[in-house]
């Protein structure tokens, strides 16, 4: 059998995509496992979703702390357990420099938009207001700058008429659980 990348997963929220990583772990081909679910939150509901399929957590509130003193304890924690690849899904922090510098090469983002377009928030709203065909989801090697890594793989999603950014919003999310387990894996297939 092989050996598997031990991958940790950055979440702030429900962990909608986190859990399709972990679903997609459990393949006997997938080149990754889920060691670690960190959290800035500890309320985060993704949390108890990940410690359900068996998976360690580490959950530490980034409040009154600076970004780089933050950063490094979500460091040591991915240390510790052994990571060697870091998954964001839907982690709602802006890293630091030191720490991005850390994982370089090694770390990937979702993005609900077609980067380079609409990077940060609000992405379907924006989309939408343009008056654009298609938006979409994005995944990226995580750089300093906020959404500016390289995409290694996009899924595009028609924008309908009458469409809100809610609507789209489900849509696209349909196509991240199905591009974001499919991309990590083949990323690290390719970086090993």
């Amino acid at each position: 059998m092989t050996v598997k990348v031990p991958l940790a997963i950055l979440i702030s929220g429900r962990g909608s995509n986190m859990a399709m990583l972990i679903e997609a772990s459990r393949a006997p081909d997938c080149p990754y496992a889920v060691v670690l679910v960190a959290s800035n939150d500890p309320e985060a509901p993704g949390l108890a979703t990940a410690r359900d399929a068996g998976i360690a957590t580490f959950a530490h509130s980034h409040k009154g702390l600076t970004r780089t003193d933050f950063d490094a304890i979500i460091d040591r924690a991915l240390r510790g357990a052994g990571v060697r690849y870091v998954a964001l899904a839907g982690y709602m922090r802006i890293l630091s420099e030191g720490f991005v510098a850390a994982w370089e090469g090694r770390m990937l983002n979702i993005h609900p938009s077609l980067l380079p377009k609409y990077k940060g928030l609000d992405t379907h709203a924006r989309a939408i207001a343009a008056g654009d065909a298609e938006g979409g989801c994005s995944v990226h090697v995580v750089t300093p700058a906020l959404d500016d890594g390289a995409v290694v793989a996009q899924a595009r999603v028609p924008i309908l008429p009458g469409d809100t950014p809610e609507m789209l919003a489900d849509r696209v999310l349909i196509e991240e659980h199905r591009l974001y387990p499919a991309a990590v894996a083949a990323y690290i297939r390719t970086h090993g």
